[in-house]
């Protein structure tokens, strides 16, 4: 009798006699690859760091203040995104931000509007500027950011730090914008680079009010009282100054873009969740 077969030349009587072991050894793999996953590190989900429910997205506290997050860009001073800033999204705690809608609401009623440049900074953006610092061969931001100071010296003179206060959330940098607000003409690398503290008409086009540098200028000329200063770009600077301090900011003498909100909800916290809706609102 001829024996029948289940088209791949295996008998049918010798299949059957083979199931129950192949089903056993199916089980004990699949048994020892949960093992293997489960105690797999690389395996493992590991939760995204969550911002602490006391900091917000300045967008949902007062939506008018613009925006215009320069490290998720290649326009800074090391040349390209910057670890960390996944969306451009100003992320402050949550006084910080309250703080910031009051001072909007004055300068509104006066045709003006703040403008945040950066806000809360995570810690590995800052690794990243350290490393950075350290690599003295690259300089192709040079010509812009810091034309006057060797590389060198970035740690020395303090432009440089392995902490900052940005990364407390209470910190931030920002200027102050004419309206109606005119568009910036965006940066595209590898484009000629002007001083950051030659005349506006000739450095890179800002909309905001004069304040005698750009944002970011690594030079002493951007020291909020510099002698040097003076006439209207002198007059910007204390506008912007004032209208902060009257709602709790204090201004870091050699930024004139830089404040923080005092008093700070975390004073020497230093936090390193990206800068994303995500780390705020956990979706």
């Amino acid at each position: 009798m001829t024996q029948r077969t289940d088209g791949r030349g295996t008998p049918f009587r010798r299949w059957a006699s083979r199931t129950p072991r192949l089903l056993r050894g199916a089980v004990a793999a699949a048994a020892s690859l949960l093992v293997v996953t489960a105690l797999s590190p690389t395996a493992q989900a590991v939760p995204r760091p969550k911002a602490p429910r006391e900091f917000v997205a300045l967008r949902s506290v007062d939506p008018s203040i613009i925006q215009e997050m320069r490290y998720i860009t290649p326009h800074d001073f090391v040349g390209e995104p910057i670890d960390g800033y996944r969306q451009p999204l100003c992320i402050l705690t949550r006084p910080a931000a309250e703080a910031l809608h009051r001072a909007q609401l004055r300068l509104l009623r006066q045709g003006y509007s703040l403008k945040v440049y950066d806000c809360y900074r995570p810690q590995r953006a800052v690794d990243h500027f350290v490393r950075w610092a350290k690599d003295l061969d690259d300089e192709r931001m040079k010509a812009e950011f810091y034309p006057r100071v060797d590389k060198s010296r970035l740690f020395t003179d303090g432009y440089i730090a392995e902490k900052s206060g940005h990364s407390r959330g209470s910190t931030m940098d920002l200027t102050i914008v004419k309206l109606p607000a005119l568009p910036t003409r965006p940066y595209h690398p590898g484009q000629r680079l002007v001083p950051c503290y030659a005349p506006k008409g000739q450095r890179f086009p800002d909309n905001s009010l004069d304040m005698g540098t750009g944002f970011d200028c690594f030079d002493t000329l951007a020291h909020t009282d510099d002698p040097r200063v003076q006439g209207v770009q002198r007059a910007n600077r204390q506008f912007l100054k004032s209208t902060l301090a009257a709602q709790g900011f204090v201004n870091l003498p050699e930024e004139w873009w830089h404040f923080t909100y005092q008093p700070e909800p975390f004073p020497s916290t230093y936090f390193d969740f990206p800068v994303s809706w995500r780390s705020v609102t956990g979706r």
